[in-house]
């Protein structure tokens, strides 16, 4: 079996912003080149396939600036610094962004978003037995969004239309599909 392991030799931070840092690499290949790899590294983030007792889906509709467009998505969001616990997140994120919170909660996965260049992780969970929390939604400043209760028919038809196109809600969605006789 060959070795595929890259070593790196050396580390520069070219940019540290609120969100996201850059980082150049270089590395020994495992034939002994060097290369450079470009990182982008994340704190890591959550997701919630949240799910009311009639079989619908709690989804986001918000404008993402990187692709130019409104899209619907589970409730998500970044890992603040001092969370340890991404359950706690999800927990907060929920309630923050829909005004939901949830009586039952079981974590379905862990994905990496762009393993080629980024460290991202996305804790994805599933809650149920939901509740309104306040009737009033604790978004950020900059934070802007409408909450939509969908059939599992109505996502797949916002997948087809590519209204929804993150993997993290195709997941998400699968995953209600495979599993739906069990809500």
């Amino acid at each position: 079996m060959k070795n595929l392991t890259e070593e790196t030799q050396s580390t520069t931070e070219i940019f540290k912003g609120n969100v996201i840092a850059l980082e150049i690499d270089t590395v020994t290949l495992p034939n002994g080149e060097t290369a450079t790899r470009e990182i982008i590294r994340h704190p890591g983030a959550v997701a919630i396939l949240a799910i009311t007792t009639d079989k619908k889906m709690v989804f986001v509709e918000q404008y993402r600036k990187p692709i130019g467009a409104i899209l619907f998505e589970i409730p998500a969001g970044k890992i603040d610094d001092g969370e340890t616990n991404p359950l706690v997140t999800a927990k907060r994120e929920l309630e923050e962004e829909t005004d939901y919170r949830a009586e039952k909660w079981q974590r379905l996965t862990a994905l990496y978003t762009a393993p080629g260049f980024a460290d991202e992780v996305i804790h994805i969970y599933e809650a149920t037995k939901l509740t309104i929390a306040s009737n009033a939604l604790k978004l950020d400043d900059d934070e802007f969004l409408n909450v939509h209760l969908l059939s599992l028919d109505e996502a797949k038809q916002l997948i087809g239309s590519q209204k929804i196109v993150d993997a993290k809600t195709v997941f998400a969605i699968q995953h209600f599909e495979l599993n739906y006789n069990n809500y």
